[in-house]
Order: C-alpha cells, then structure tokens, then sequence
C-alpha cells in the first residue's frame, strides 16, 4: 500500500497544499499549489465565503496535477493561545512478557494528559520528552525494554477549540475530510531540526505575510509560542508610501528588487515603476533594501522583546 498524504496550511497571503509520499522513511513530494487566499486576514477566517472559494481552487489546482481527487487531509493551524503543558504520569506494564509495546507508549501518554484537558480547549498533540522504565535511565523510546513500570515526561499542546473548528468547517465544506491537526509552530521547528537544535534552547522566527510567529523550544520540543501582528504586508505598505505606488507594484519591488540587508544591494540596480499619479520612477536596489531593512529590524527587535 502507498502511504500518500495531504497537508494544506491556510495563511493569510496564499493557501498552500502538499502532496507527498512515504517511501523508504523518506518524504517524496508529488505535487503543490499556492493560490492567493480571500478571507483570511492575519491566519484569521473574516469571510467563509470568499475563504472556500480561494480554498476550492487550491484543491483543483492540485488534483489537476496529480489526476486524482483529494479526500482526507492534515491541516495546519495559526498557534494563537496555544498553552504548552508539562505532564507526567506512569503505569504497569501488564502483558506476561513485561515489555514495552507500542500500546504502552499509548496507554501512558492517555494517562497523562487525561486531567489537564480542560472545556473550551482541544488537545493538538502530547510530544515526549523522555521515558523511563523501573525508574532507570531515561530514554526516548523504550520499546522493547522490560520492566513492570513504564514513566513517561510529555508535553500536551492544547488550542481554543474555535480555532480549530473555524478551520474544519471551512475544509469540510469543499467536501475535504480534516483527520488530523498540526500547530505551525510545531512545523515550524520540524523545518529547521537538526543536532545542534536537539541540544540547545533557543528560538524560530517565522516573518508571515501579516503577521511573525515566534516558538521557543527545548531540545527541539516546543514550550512557547507568541504571534505578532506584524509581517511582510508592512514591508509592502513602506514600499507603497515612500514611492506613491499601488500595492501590486509595492509587492513586486519586494519581491524582485529589494534585499534584507543593504551591505548586499547594488547602487546601480534599479528598477523604473509608474507611481499613483502616473510618474516615472527610477528606484534603486540600495535605495529600496534601506527601506526594507529598516522595518525588518524593528520587527525583529519586536521578537526579541518578546522572547
């Protein structure tokens, strides 16, 4: 059997959807799309109507690539109010073998986050830290291992439950069945893990199109996340003020002329736009970048304020 899965993550710029295959433990990419999403503002559902709309497209789009109709999906959701909760618990290990099963690993994780789920929220994920058995070394996955007591450290993700009902209704609407749930922060630090991000604490920074996300995390497991309302539209809107241009030209800028920082543009790359009133422009790569890094700075300064 082909393991074939589907992902799709609503942003407030553009909804994008995935398709990929398991083969080997290795994930193969089969198809994507990216369609400018209607709707949405600030990873937000404002209008269920234009949102469908912009979401059906990105499904036809991908189907058309692949030939074949998308039913069942994992979606990705905003981390607005997302609480990072440390459990703990234990339990006998009660087959006649007394070894660890992945049943085990199942049944304490259950355990644990059983009393700290509370109304209003819904449980995303539980990820562990460690395990442990008979109270000997800690160890990441102890299946295998014998012992008549399996311990377990975790930690439960949990979100307001009307996020993420806002996005399942607006999935299962295009006639897409939602049969799992991810934050994008924890996607996030998926994206970048290697060693060094195993053994430190530290942070990712994700610059959206309306707002910046920032997950802090331990040991690559996530303990915090914060959303500002900040992202790359601002970059756009200092574009479009400092040059009396439209926003479609602001973005254009952006994207095929400016750079983060200064010390890289060149004086003498230019770009010549029409502004509002119909003038000729002649902007330059360094000219444009100054602009852009110094809006980059202050929402990075913003970040740190918050980490």
């Amino acid at each position: 059997m082909k393991h074939i899965y589907t992902s799709v993550d609503i942003g407030s710029n553009t909804i994008k959807i995935v398709v990929f295959e398991l083969y080997k433990n290795k994930l193969n990419l089969l198809a994507a799309s990216s369609v400018k999403s209607e709707g949405i503002k600030k990873g937000v559902i404002t209008n269920f109507e234009e949102a469908s709309m912009s979401m059906t497209r990105a499904f036809n789009d991908v189907e058309q690539m692949l030939g074949i109709k998308i039913n069942k999906v994992v979606a990705s959701v905003p981390s607005y109010f997302a609480d990072y909760i440390k459990v703990q618990d234990s339990i006998e290990i009660n087959n006649e073998e007394q070894v660890v099963t992945g049943k085990d690993i199942s049944n304490v994780l259950e355990k644990a986050v059983k009393s700290k789920l509370t109304p209003n929220r819904e449980m995303v994920t539980v990820i562990p830290i460690d395990f442990m058995v008979d109270g000997g070394a800690l160890v990441k996955d102890p299946k295998g291992l014998q012992g008549s007591t399996l311990s377990v450290r975790a930690i439960l993700v949990t979100t307001p439950s009307k996020n993420i009902y806002s996005v399942v209704n607006l999935i299962e609407n295009v006639g897409v069945e939602v049969i799992d749930i991810s934050l994008n922060s924890i996607g996030d630090i998926s994206t970048f893990r290697n060693e060094t991000i195993d053994k430190c604490v530290g942070a990712i920074i994700n610059i959206g199109s309306e707002t910046t996300n920032i997950t802090l995390y331990n040991k690559s497991i996530p303990v915090k996340s914060a959303i500002l309302q900040f992202g790359g539209k601002n970059i756009e809107n200092d574009i479009a003020y400092m040059y009396k241009v439209d926003s479609t030209t602001a973005n254009n800028l952006k994207e095929q002329l400016a750079l983060a920082h200064k010390k890289y543009a060149s004086p003498s790359e230019y770009r010549e736009v029409k502004d509002i009133y119909g003038n000729e422009k002649k902007i330059s790569q360094l000219e444009i970048s100054e602009i852009v890094m110094s809006r980059i700075e202050e929402i990075l300064s913003m970040t740190k304020e918050e980490i």
